[in-house]
């Protein structure tokens, strides 16, 4: 070999070296992963103290096991093992190079030695090799272990020690070494044992370390106590009174104890450190619950019983359980009979949605006024559960069942003989006879519609048809068609009510200028006075109705209505102490006053908000807010009868329209923007016809927009914005109807419903600093004074001076929070029902999460 190739073997000596390298670690590799593997997998379980729950014999056989596996697989290691040469080095690192230049550089020429050319081609060519092994680089060794590893066992040893050091620690790899004969000088590193005291869960309390704790212990019932003895086995024993454990119990020398808190007694550990307590048990007391006031219905019936419960760590859940008290029922007329059987009433209680549940008081509410035990004594008992599983059971509280109440005499006579075909169908020819009896030569104002006569003579007919032997379904479409004819009896209509009363008082007034008897005149005056307590009547249950489905927050004066009937009661004695005294022309002039003030009732009613474009604007948006709340009610409706057309979903209690209807998809407030002919046009419609009225919606927004007064100032600038985030919420359900995507359209038409509320209350700040910059002038006793001004409905003005109560904030008071809680806990309850679409729960799941 030449002086110049040394001179390239000097050059590439440490990628040679490093070549040598790993040609050892990979010898090593191959013969010895084994026996590493083991060791991975000893370390890790001895990292996460598996020592420590198993028993000496146990963990000591695994010792002598993993031990004969690493003596074994190095054996096997070594024998295989070969210490690779420098020669095979080279000839490897050579092989990696193109041509094998270091294997011709160590080459000699042959023949042609002697020959000048062939000797300058040869050193030509050595040359070229010398230039190509300089370039030489290190050989990667082939650690691949696939062939002899084919399950990946070494993997899961590695897998192994890497969760030990995630989970575990390497303090537990010494406490094996105190299982031996020689583990007593172990006991010098640290305690002889440990211990915790571990509360429930449902409790909130953290977990204790034993030794930290006193002598006096106080804890919770069902805590779990943890003890681990150390060192040679015997050394400390356990002795305890608290768990109330028998039969097979583990040896008090075990060096893992485990066990629950049952009783009150003596807690100790023997031995050299050992320690001793004395446990109090704190008891999980049963949770509490009662009624906490008077049960309240509101003018449809919606009964609102408040209850409080309490636990000592929180109520999980609750229910109630009303059934018929027979024993204070009064046995009379349709009651005398057996009552068929029908099963108690079992309802969930409602929880608080966020706080603590260790106390609360919550209103349980539900309509019974369909019920057969409306205005019935019921026994109503309440029951809640704690997360330990006991129950507690309120006192019994006896009551009639809360529900509507029907004032028109008719109206009440047919609900009560629904009550008793609900009761027995055996009461079948009471009823009948009952009916005849009341549709016999009936008085002209017993019926204030032909039509109201008709229906009951036809209800007559197939009560008479059917007979006591009746099927469940006809017994209860007879029920339902008694309860809607008691309804139109009751709440009548509001014009026609007005109407009689005006006649009435046009009949009184001829009577007192044409000097009739005082019979006559006092059977007039007591006409008048039911005709307007009629009036009165249903007006208030319409207002209450109205306030109740307010969504916009906006209240009423409480005491309005109370106002007017009282001042119409007073007008009305007053004319009748005229008339008695003979003093028939002051009585005249009374009556006069009596009919303007029901003139300006009446005008109160029909105008006022529309006196200025503000009131305009708000009235205007309220009714597109109205008209498209009817809309979504439809596009849900459709929603659930696509996946369950025989489900009657738009019907159902919690799927009432925005202003009283039954989900049939309009407004309910009679014509108006955006609303549909009527039911059944409505329902033929399909997707096309939702998404045209949701495009009318949005251009009747747009046009709404464009005059929307207050431009220039921040509320009415945020009000204008606002309302352009619901245009374009509104689009967005447009084309999703178009593309028959009816939960994509209900989520839209929510974001453009939310957004118009939001304008309306920028609105109404706008207007109402307006006014106050318009009364800048103006002293507190004027301000005063206003306030305290009432219109011909006794109604305080509002700020703005014509619309009534509207400066109050929008979207407050407490009927407002209780109806969102009704609305959640009844998306909740259908969230629950297993049985609806797929599509459906997506939706109410979808609900929950944004509000």
């Amino acid at each position: 070999m030449s002086d110049a190739n040394r001179r390239v073997l000097r050059k590439i000596r440490w990628p040679l070296r490093l070549t040598w390298a790993g040609m050892i670690a990979e010898r090593v590799t191959h013969a010895f992963w084994p026996v590493w593997s083991v060791v991975m997998l000893a370390v890790g379980l001895l990292m996460m103290g598996v020592q420590d729950h198993l028993s000496v014999e146990v963990v000591w056989g695994l010792g002598v096991v993993f031990a004969l596996a690493v003596l074994g697989f190095g054996l096997r290691g070594a024998l295989a093992f070969r210490f690779p040469r420098q020669a095979e080095a080279l000839d490897r690192l050579d092989a990696a190079l193109t041509g094998r230049p270091i294997r011709s550089m160590m080459d000699t020429q042959a023949i042609g030695a002697g020959d000048s050319a062939s000797a300058q081609l040869w050193q030509v060519h050595q040359a070229r090799m010398a230039a190509r092994a300089e370039q030489a680089k290190p050989v990667e060794p082939d650690l691949r272990l696939t062939r002899r590893d084919p399950f990946a066992l070494r993997y899961v040893a590695m897998l192994g020690l890497s969760v030990a050091l995630l989970f575990g620690t390497l303090n537990k790899v010494g406490s094996v070494t105190g299982m031996g004969p020689g583990g007593k000088g172990s006991l010098a590193a640290g305690p002889a044992w440990e211990g915790w005291i571990e509360p429930p869960a449902y409790t909130g309390l953290p977990v204790l370390y034993l030794a930290d704790q006193p002598d006096q212990l106080e804890i919770p019932q069902g805590s779990r106590v943890t003890l681990r003895f150390y060192g040679e086995l015997g050394a400390l024993t356990l002795a305890e009174t608290v768990s109330g454990r028998v039969g097979q119990v583990p040896p008090a020398s075990e060096p893992a104890q485990d066990f629950t808190v049952a009783q009150s007694g003596r807690l100790a550990i023997e031995g050299d450190g050992g320690r001793s307590w004395t446990v109090a048990l704190m008891p999980d007391l049963p949770p509490m619950v009662a009624i906490a006031g008077e049960a309240e219905t509101n003018v449809d019936g919606r009964m609102s019983l408040p209850f409080t419960a309490a636990d000592d760590y929180g109520v999980t859940g609750g229910s109630v359980r009303i059934s018929l008290d027979m024993a204070s029922l009064d046995r009379r007329y349709g009651l005398t009979a057996e009552p068929e059987p029908r099963p108690a009433i079992t309802m969930d209680l409602p929880l608080p949605i966020s706080g603590s549940r260790a106390e609360f008081t919550e209103q349980l509410i539900e309509d019974f006024s369909q019920h057969p035990w409306a205005h019935l004594p019921v026994s109503f008992e309440f029951f809640v559960t704690d997360a330990a599983g006991q129950t507690g059971i309120g006192d019994p509280v006896v009551m009639p069942l809360p529900a509507r109440r029907f004032f028109d005499p008719l109206a009440a006579a047919l609900i009560e003989l629904r009550r008793d075909l609900l009761w027995t169908r055996a009461n079948a020819p009471r009823i009948a006879q009952v009916m005849r009896a009341i549709s016999w030569r009936p008085e002209a104002q017993l019926f204030p519609d032909e039509a109201d006569y008709l229906q009951l003579r036809v209800i007559l007919r197939r009560l008479e048809g059917y007979g006591p032997t009746m099927t469940d379904e006809q017994r209860d479409e007879l029920a339902a068609a008694l309860w809607e004819l008691a309804l139109k009896l009751e709440d009548g209509d509001l014009d026609d009510a007005m109407e009689r009363m005006k006649r009435a008082q046009e009949r009184l007034s001829e009577a007192m200028k044409n000097g009739a008897s005082e019979e006559e005149i006092a059977r007039l005056m007591q006409e008048l006075r039911d005709a307007t307590q009629d009036y009165l009547r249903q007006k208030s249950r319409q207002a209450q109705r109205d306030q109740e489905q307010m969504d916009d927050g906006m209240q009423m004066p409480d005491d309005s209505m109370q106002m007017s009937m009282d001042d119409l009661q007073r007008m009305m004695d007053r004319i009748q102490e005229l008339i008695e005294q003979g003093r028939m022309a002051e009585a005249q002039e009374a009556m006069r006053q009596f009919q303007e003030m029901m003139e300006n009732m009446q005008m109160a009613q029909q105008g006022g908000q529309g006196q200025n474009p503000g009131d305009q604007a708000m009235e205007d948006l309220g009714q597109t807010l109205r008209d498209q709340q009817g809309l979504s009610d439809r596009a849900f409706r459709d929603l659930q009868e696509r996946f369950n057309p025989g489900a009657n979903s738009g019907q159902s209690q919690g799927n009432e329209g925005r202003n009283g209807g039954m989900g049939r998809g309009q407004s309910h407030e009679g014509q108006g923007q955006g609303q549909g002919s009527g039911e059944a046009e409505g329902e033929g419609q399909g997707q096309g016809g939702l998404a045209e009225q949701q495009q009318t919606l949005r251009q009747e927004l747009e046009r709404q927009r464009g005059r929307l007064p207050g431009a220039g100032t921040e509320g009415g600038e945020a009000a204008r914005e606002s309302l352009k985030q619901a245009e374009r919420a509104m689009e967005g359900a447009e084309e999703a109807l178009r593309q028959d995507d009816l939960a994509g359209a209900i989520d839209k038409q929510s974001e453009a419903m939310e957004a118009m509320r939001e304008g309306l209350r920028n609105l109404g700040e706008a207007m109402a600093e307006a006014g106050r910059r318009q009364r800048g002038g103006e002293g507190q006793e004027n301000g005063n004074a206003q306030a305290n001004s009432r219109d011909p409905l006794g109604r305080t003005p509002g700020a703005r001076g014509g619309d009534v109560g509207s400066d109050q904030n929008l979207l407050q008071g407490e009927d407002v929070y209780r109806r969102a809680r009704e609305l959640l806990d009844e998306i909740r309850r259908r969230s629950g029902e297993g049985d609806r679409p797929t599509e459906e729960l997506d939706y109410l799941r979808r609900l929950l999460d944004r509000f």
